[in-house]
């Protein structure tokens, strides 16, 4: 049976932060509030909490995972970031976007586009999130938490606990999350190409 955990989302309590890494770094998969939806996450480096992700949300390999990275400065540590793309994601980070960047050697090769060697990467605007990321030193491996066959994602914490509790380590929750899913937005050329239309407003890259 998974773990609960309320965590405050302005001042989020540094036990509980310290507990949820460390269910993250042995192995586990946890479910968070992110600035738009409620996302699953595991280890970078961890294949089995991978495919764990996989067989729950009943995705395939070419499915993309997202980088959930605390700031730009990690970000670049996962991707190859020109001066243009530079300028457009400090505009933009910390907020509601998925941004598919080349990706560098630093990133696990079965998390890459199979046919563009890209990844996505995500800097959320969320207390939660920051911390959680500052005690495992490292990004999340992520996805956005909606199963098949929902209509719509779950927007509570105890619902998705209900529904998952026999599946993953750990949900937490902080307090109420959305329905809307990123604004994905392609950086790999020069011209960036809106792939998704979500929370974040997509008309600063047209």
């Amino acid at each position: 049976m998974s773990q609960f955990f309320v965590i405050h989302p302005d001042n989020p309590q540094s036990r509980l932060i310290k507990q949820a890494a460390t269910i993250v770094q042995e192995g586990g998969v946890i479910v968070y509030p992110t600035d738009s939806a409620y996302a699953i996450g595991c280890q970078l480096a961890n294949k089995d909490a991978l495919e764990r992700i996989r067989s729950l949300r009943q995705l395939d390999e070419k499915h993309n995972f997202t980088l959930v990275c605390r700031d730009l400065s990690e970000l670049s540590t996962y991707a190859i970031v020109n001066n243009p793309a530079f300028r457009l994601l400090k505009a933009h980070t910390p907020g509601p976007y998925t941004f598919i960047l080349n990706a560098t050697r630093e990133v696990p090769r079965r998390l890459l586009q199979p046919k563009r060697n890209t990844i996505g990467l995500r800097v959320p605007d969320s207390k939660i999130v920051r911390a959680l990321l500052n005690e495992l030193n490292e990004p999340l491996m992520s996805v956005t938490l909606s199963l098949p066959e929902q209509e719509y994602p779950f927007i509570d914490a105890q619902d998705i606990y209900e529904t998952l509790g026999k599946r993953v380590d750990l949900v937490i929750d902080g307090g109420p999350c959305g329905m809307t899913p990123t604004t994905v937005v392609d950086l790999v050329s020069d011209t960036p190409t809106i792939l998704r239309v979500g929370k974040g407003d997509p008309r600063t890259f047209i």
